[in-house]
């Protein structure tokens, strides 16, 4: 939102801080400007795969720093890794909790960031110090969102795609069987539009298992409804997170069971493969490690666990050349050629990330 009648960087704001619609500065009426969903990437280490599933459908990245420790922390580093991997290029740095270290300690903080920073894609973007506690510089924060992450071009002429990367089972406990509401998925939708009442198929599926043997079923299941936050659609285009009503099983969308799937209309979505092609390359060192490990060449028959869109999928390698490996999955993805692939091994008991690659036929 913004007040048509404040100077920068005052004008701006958004719903969440004047839910009223009034500047508090003046009390104009503000004037929507546009719509932005957020994606929560947790910090912690053990949750690294959340962060891979959530770029997956990021334009542009906001990278917190605590300005009481020193940057970058492992984490800092591992999650900036995955930003270049991904391909999010447009970056605004959160330098937050400036109000409880003193000025000096912050311009120590502020230089590490830019040392951090230096040298990569990075390396111009805005450093603003926030208090988040006190609300203060937000209106700093919100210009520089309006001022370096445009909205990207969208195809909405392709066929329809959309990552899921949560699901949900929204009934209560109790609920009963005529008030059940099928379940939701929730993602973006990349290319494509979708419409309330469509047929969609969700690909790899369901994940079914007879005996010792598991399978995946392809589900073709229809739209009930659509939302963007509390806004009802007849029509989600690309870009935004958005909820998607079906008329699903509530069990198999339930605790993010369907989150790596990848929607689309019927017939036109690539069939799920079980094998892959990874142009790859290594990083020097292990990411997320406080002290330097060295990267060492992949081995036939190692393990590796690949992000591929939103889905995490465990894959051994059966062939290598000196810069592609073929995979082995252990359950089925939809692979678009090109996409990008991030490479974890495990190192001290963790799926670390060590490389990435972009898929290739």
């Amino acid at each position: 939102m913004k007040c048509p009648v404040c100077p920068e960087p005052y004008k701006w704001t958004t719903l969440a801080l004047s839910p009223d619609g009034k500047c508090k500065r003046c009390g104009s009426t503000l004037e929507p400007v546009r719509f932005v969903s957020f994606v929560d990437s947790p910090g912690h280490e053990m949750l690294m795969a959340t962060m891979l599933s959530g770029a997956a459908v990021m334009d542009s990245a906001i990278l917190v720093i605590d300005a009481t420790t020193s940057c970058p922390q492992p984490q800092t580093r591992e999650h900036f890794k995955a930003l270049e991997i991904m391909g999010v290029n447009n970056l605004i740095v959160v330098q937050n909790k400036v109000e409880v270290v003193t000025r000096e300690k912050a311009m120590e903080n502020y230089k590490e960031i830019k040392e951090f920073l230096k040298g990569t894609f990075a390396e111009n973007a805005p450093i603003i110090p926030i208090s988040a506690l006190h609300k203060a510089n937000l209106d700093l924060l919100i210009e520089a969102i309006e001022k370096y992450m445009p909205n990207p071009i969208r195809d909405e002429d392709k066929p329809l795609m959309m990552h899921v990367i949560r699901s949900f089972d929204i009934n209560k406990p109790g609920t009963s069987i005529e008030n059940l509401q099928g379940g939701v998925l929730g993602g973006t939708i990349l290319q494509g539009t979708l419409k309330l009442g469509e047929e969609i198929e969700i690909l790899p599926g369901a994940k079914v298992k007879k005996g010792d043997k598991i399978t995946f079923v392809p589900i073709i299941t229809k739209v009930t409804g659509l939302k963007s936050g509390d806004i009802e659609l007849e029509v989600a285009r690309p870009g935004g997170l958005i909820g998607v009503s079906t008329k699903l099983d509530p069990s198999l969308t339930k605790n993010d069971g369907m989150v790596g799937n990848v929607v689309g209309r019927p017939g036109e979505l690539p069939r799920p493969v079980t094998t892959v092609n990874v142009e790859y390359k290594l990083f020097d060192y292990v990411i997320g490690m406080r002290e330097q490990v060295k990267v060492e060449m992949p081995k036939l028959k190692e393990e590796f666990v690949l992000n591929i869109g939103a889905s995490r999928v465990l894959g051994i390698v059966t062939s290598m050349k000196s810069d592609e490996l073929t995979f082995r999955l252990a359950s089925p993805v939809v692979a678009y050629k090109n996409s990008k692939v991030a490479l974890s091994r495990r190192v001290a008991n963790r799926w670390r990330l060590i490389g990435y690659g972009v898929l290739k036929d």
